[in-house]
C-alpha cells in the first residue's frame, strides 16, 4: 500500500514539473504600445516611434510634420491615436496623457556670429576697413538663429549684395554640416564703417580740464564723422574746454586748447637761466598762458616788463637774450704799410 503511494506521489511530481517547463519555455507577450509624455525630434518629420513607446514594425511611418527648428509644440493624444490606427496599431496604453510635447532638436547660432560674418566679407570684399570698425544692423529682429544639429561648422556668406551708398546689404549665410545637409539663413541690414569718437559723460563749462574719467569712446559712422572731431582718448585728457561740451556730442578740435598755466596778474616764479647761472625771482603775469606761451611779465624787484616762456603751473622762464661770444676771424691788417 505504502509502494503504491509513492509511486503515485512520483508520478503527479512529474507531471507538476512538466507543466512548469512547458510554461517557462513559452514567450513573454509583447510589450503594450505605449503614448510617451514627450518627445525630440531630428528631422522635418515625426514618426509613430517618436510618439509611442514600442510601436513595432509601424515605428518608422511618418505621421507628422515637425516643430521648425528650436521650437516646441504640442500634439493631442486623440489626433496621435487617430492617426496611429490607420496603421493597425490599436491598443495603444495613454497613461492619463492628453498631449504630447514635441520639440524640434537644433543647433543656435547667436546673432554675433552672423553679424561676425557679415563684418568679414564686407571687410573683404568692399574694403570697409578692419572688422572691428563696421557696425552691422539687421532689418528684422534677428535674434539666435536655430539651424540643424549636424551643423558644426561656422557661419559663412556665400551671397551678399551691398550697397555702399545707403548701407543697405541682403545676404545669404551658410552653416555646413557634417552629414553634408546645409542650413541656409538668409538675412538682410544695414552696414557701416565707423570709428571711435571722444565724447563726455557730462556737460563740461569752458575752462575745464577735461579728465579720464570724463571721456567716452563711441562709435560713429565714419561718414558722418567731421576731419577735426577728436577720434583718440589721449587727445582730449589733459586739455582745456573752450565752450560748453555738450554729453554724447563728438567733440572738435577747435573746441579745445591747452590749460593756462599762469593766470592774469598772479603772481609766478621768474627763471633766469644762462649757463652756470640759474636764479629766481618774484614776479606778475599781465597775462595768461599755456604752456609754451610767450607772455609779458613784471619784475616785482626790478619794476621792469620782460618778456617769458610759460613753463609749467606759476613758473615763467625768461630769456635776456643770446649769449656774445669772441670772434674768432682774424683782425683784418692796416694799409699803413707797416710789417712789409
Amino acid at each position: 500500500m505504502l509502494r503504491t503511494v509513492l509511486v503515485a506521489l512520483v508520478a503527479l511530481l512529474a507531471i507538476t514539473t512538466s507543466g512548469i517547463a512547458q510554461t517557462t519555455d513559452q514567450p513573454a507577450p509583447p510589450a503594450r504600445p505605449t503614448l510617451k509624455s514627450e518627445a525630440i525630434i531630428n528631422g522635418e518629420i515625426v514618426r509613430i516611434g517618436d510618439l509611442i513607446e514600442n510601436a513595432g514594425i509601424v515605428a518608422s511611418v511618418p505621421i507628422f510634420r515637425a516643430p521648425d527648428l528650436g521650437c516646441t509644440g504640442t500634439v493631442s493624444a486623440d489626433a496621435v491615436l487617430d492617426a496611429v490606427r490607420k496603421h493597425a496599431l490599436i491598443g495603444v496604453e495613454t497613461a492619463g496623457l492628453s498631449e504630447v510635447v514635441v520639440t524640434r532638436a537644433s543647433r543656435t547660432i547667436p546673432t554675433s556670429d552672423l553679424e561676425e560674418a557679415i563684418r568679414q566679407t564686407l571687410s573683404t570684399r568692399y574694403d570697409l576697413g578692419a572688422t572691428k570698425d563696421i557696425l552691422v544692423s539687421f532689418s528684422r529682429d534677428t535674434r539666435t538663429v536655430y539651424v540643424d544639429p549636424s551643423a558644426k561648422g561656422e557661419p559663412r556668406v556665400t551671397q551678399i549684395d551691398f550697397d555702399a551708398r545707403s548701407g543697405r546689404f541682403d545676404a545669404v549665410v551658410e552653416v555646413p554640416a557634417t552629414t553634408g545637409k546645409r542650413s541656409v539663413v538668409p538675412v538682410s541690414g544695414r552696414a557701416a564703417a565707423t570709428v571711435e569718437v571722444a565724447t563726455v559723460m557730462q556737460a563740461l563749462d569752458r575752462g575745464s580740464i577735461v579728465k579720464d574719467a570724463d571721456v567716452s569712446m563711441e562709435r560713429r559712422a565714419r561718414n558722418d564723422v567731421a576731419r577735426d572731431v577728436i577720434t583718440r582718448r589721449e587727445d582730449i585728457v589733459g586739455l582745456a574746454v573752450r565752450a560748453t561740451l555738450q554729453v554724447g556730442r563728438p567733440i572738435r578740435a577747435a573746441e579745445l586748447m591747452k590749460p593756462d598755466l599762469v593766470q592774469r596778474n598772479e603772481s609766478v616764479t621768474l627763471v633766469y637761466e644762462v649757463p652756470g647761472i640759474l636764479l629766481t625771482v618774484r614776479g606778475k603775469a599781465t597775462e595768461s598762458g599755456s604752456k609754451g606761451d610767450v607772455i609779458n611779465v613784471l619784475n616785482e624787484q626790478s619794476k621792469r616788463m620782460a618778456q617769458g616762456v610759460v613753463i609749467g603751473p606759476g613758473r615763467v622762464a625768461v630769456y635776456t637774450g643770446s649769449p656774445r661770444f669772441a670772434s674768432n676771424a682774424t683782425p683784418a691788417s692796416s694799409n699803413n704799410g707797416e710789417g712789409r
